[in-house]
């Protein structure tokens, strides 16, 4: 699995990932050129130990941490560290089964920024049956928007868009990006600069119920949701955040709980294999992952992270090595996060519902992922 992983990386091009959110922030990528849009990638056939475990109704917990390599007094040397956080849940997943579980894991709330790394999960099918392209041009989708786009503006792709480095400087539909940074509008060609903007994630919730025909969250429940038995979903929770006279592209917010957000992430880290059942082409997983936007193009956001399409990613390719070899994690604000650490065969899930100043920082949230890799037995 790991080789894999590191073939995912290294074969893409140059790395990016996640900041702080309530201003998801950026800078200078201009000497960055993202790779050009090209078929699927196709991951070697992973080496698996045994078949992978997934979760029926519930998820199942180990007998013991130290049945999969992990000291239970280390794990609640953690949890003491979440009871001082303003952390409501947190999950551990290790090879399908919980080793740590922390607060309330089925309360379901506003997930932030995820919602953009989930969205680019739904893209997958669609790309592989060519009812989305990737090279697809605004101009040729027929994207505009209040005030109208700028001709240069209308050459940005699909791809481009997920990548955020559309080059549209349009003001989006909501805030909490890094909007307040960006050049002037038709400055940058499309493709060639990192702005983590929220117009390029609107946008694409657009394009996705343009292409498909089908609403987002209906796309939500009916090929993710269902699919991996989520224990906490309810359709009419899901609603888009609107401001029609701003840009006509809603941010399509989603609600969810921790223990539902893992089993995206454990998707993720499935290849998108659920069960013996392909929910995501597994070529789509890799091309989420593979590096579009180096460390020093992002930064300003979150430190040390590069990104992908849609999901951060742990430094630039090289970088990262040992338990965070091939890791990527989605990030919203105020805390909530779904990190995949492939060289562990771990999913990570965090959650803090905010109600006036609860967050959990993203320097915060490193520093207790640290503290769980180094609770492996093999590592004290």
């Amino acid at each position: 699995m790991k080789a894999w992983w590191l073939a995912t990386l290294f074969g893409a091009a140059a790395c990016a990932q996640p900041g702080a959110h309530s201003s998801e922030g950026v800078a200078d990528g201009a000497a960055f050129v993202a790779p050009e849009t090209r078929p699927l990638v196709e991951p070697a056939t992973p080496s698996e130990p045994a078949p992978a475990v997934y979760p029926g109704p519930h998820w199942e917990r180990v007998s013991s941490p130290e049945a999969v390599g992990f000291s239970t007094a280390k794990l609640e040397a953690v949890r003491a560290t979440l009871q001082t956080l303003d952390t409501t849940g947190m999950m551990v997943i290790v090879s399908g089964r919980v080793v740590l579980q922390h607060g309330d894991v089925e309360r379901v709330s506003y997930v932030a920024s995820l919602r953009k790394s989930i969205l680019g999960m739904l893209f997958g099918p669609h790309v592989a049956r060519g009812e989305i392209r990737e090279t697809a041009t605004l101009a040729e989708l027929g994207i505009d928007d209040v005030g109208g786009l700028l001709p240069e503006e209308k050459q940005a792709t699909v791809a481009d868009l997920m990548a955020s480095r559309s080059g549209v400087y349009h003001p989006a539909s909501n805030r909490g990006d890094d909007s307040k940074d960006a050049p002037p509008r038709g400055s940058k060609v499309h493709g060639t600069f990192f702005l983590y903007n929220n117009w390029d994630f609107n946008a694409l919730g657009t394009v996705f119920e343009q292409a498909t025909h089908e609403n987002v969250y209906d796309a939500l429940e009916h090929e993710l949701a269902r699919p991996v038995g989520m224990e906490d979903f309810v359709r009419a929770d899901q609603h888009a955040e609107r401001n029609d006279a701003v840009s006509i592209h809603p941010a399509y917010h989603m609600y969810l709980s921790t223990r539902d957000m893992a089993r995206l992430g454990y998707l993720m880290l499935r290849h998108g294999a659920w069960n013996g059942r392909e929910l995501l082409p597994s070529g789509w997983i890799a091309e989420l992952v593979a590096p579009t936007s180096s460390v020093e193009g992002v930064r300003g956001y979150i430190k040390g992270m590069s990104y992908g399409r849609l999901w951060w990613l742990f430094g630039d390719p090289g970088a990262a090595s040992g338990p965070f070899e091939g890791a990527f994690s989605g990030a919203g604000a105020y805390g909530q996060y779904v990190t995949v650490l492939p060289a562990l065969d771990m999913v990570v899930t965090h959650k803090v519902v905010h109600k006036t100043h609860e967050k959990v920082d993203w320097s915060t949230y490193r520093s207790v992922l640290e503290r769980i890799v180094a609770s492996q037995l093999a590592a004290n």
